[in-house]
């Protein structure tokens, strides 16, 4: 019996012109046990011409690269086209890689952490392609996290409200109940699916998807009132504008 897209080991390749970032992208796919990287490339003429004619599960795709960048080299790729998985150290490039059918953003220095997180979205969706499912499952419409507990990283899947920063601690407000994990906001955000999350205070970051209203100084997230700060206004109103919340 053929095994499932969910259980057999994903084919992946690596494009990036930095040979360090290629390093270490390619140790963290050795320590994936369902990844098997296939080739690397410095140059994305030479990445194209490979994947032409050798296709894989999933592409690790830097952005700022010389003469072809990896926006231009996603469009090039023959259908049916790998998940693109963009890696870069520029966050302006993300609005912009979004409108590619890309899978995740990483942006550098790359966490581990960060990475199996998108390793595992790129297995449940091929999972869901390759069994004929037209929508997502109930564990892919929420949040599947690697939070810090007791001294490891532990997965959880979890309906994310809202996280309140407590010290160095942060509270994560769920459908299961609160969670307290040792991380920053930083390292929250970077585990967490672009534009569907938002800091709107030094304290809090949001669900959209858990938005209920906006006024002036507060939104409502789940039936909690929580302020907005001062100077994240002007951000937070234009991701709800650039995401077509309002």
């Amino acid at each position: 019996m053929e095994p499932t897209l969910a259980r057999r080991p994903l084919t992946c390749a690596i494009v990036d012109d930095e040979p360090l970032a290629l390093n270490v992208l390619s140790e963290y796919c050795a320590q994936v046990p369902f990844l098997t990287l296939k080739a690397q490339f410095q140059e994305a003429l030479a990445a194209v011409e490979f994947l032409q004619d050798n296709p894989v599960d999933i592409v690790f795709l830097d952005i700022h690269m010389p003469r072809l960048t990896g926006l231009q080299l996603a469009q090039l790729l023959p259908a049916p086209a790998p998940r693109i998985i963009f890696t870069t150290a520029h966050a302006e490039y993300a609005a912009e890689s979004y409108e590619l059918p890309a899978l995740d953003y990483l942006l550098k220095p790359i966490r581990f952490e960060r990475f199996v997180q998108a390793a595992h979205r790129a297995r449940a969706a091929l999972a869901l392609v390759g069994a004929g499912a037209t929508t997502e499952p109930a564990e892919n419409l929420n949040e599947a996290l690697f939070i810090r507990q007791d001294n490891r990283l532990r997965r959880v899947v979890v309906d994310l409200f809202y996280a309140e920063g407590q010290k160095e601690y942060l509270m994560l407000y769920t459908a299961a109940g609160k969670l307290l994990t040792l991380q920053s906001f930083r390292s929250l955000e970077e585990l967490l699916p672009l534009g569907r999350f938002v800091r709107i205070h030094k304290s809090y970051l949001i669900s959209l998807r858990h938005l209920e209203f906006v006024e002036r100084s507060r939104v409502q997230v789940h039936g909690t009132s929580l302020p907005i700060g001062e100077t994240y206004r002007e951000a937070f109103l234009e991701h709800l504008h650039y995401h077509g919340r309002v």
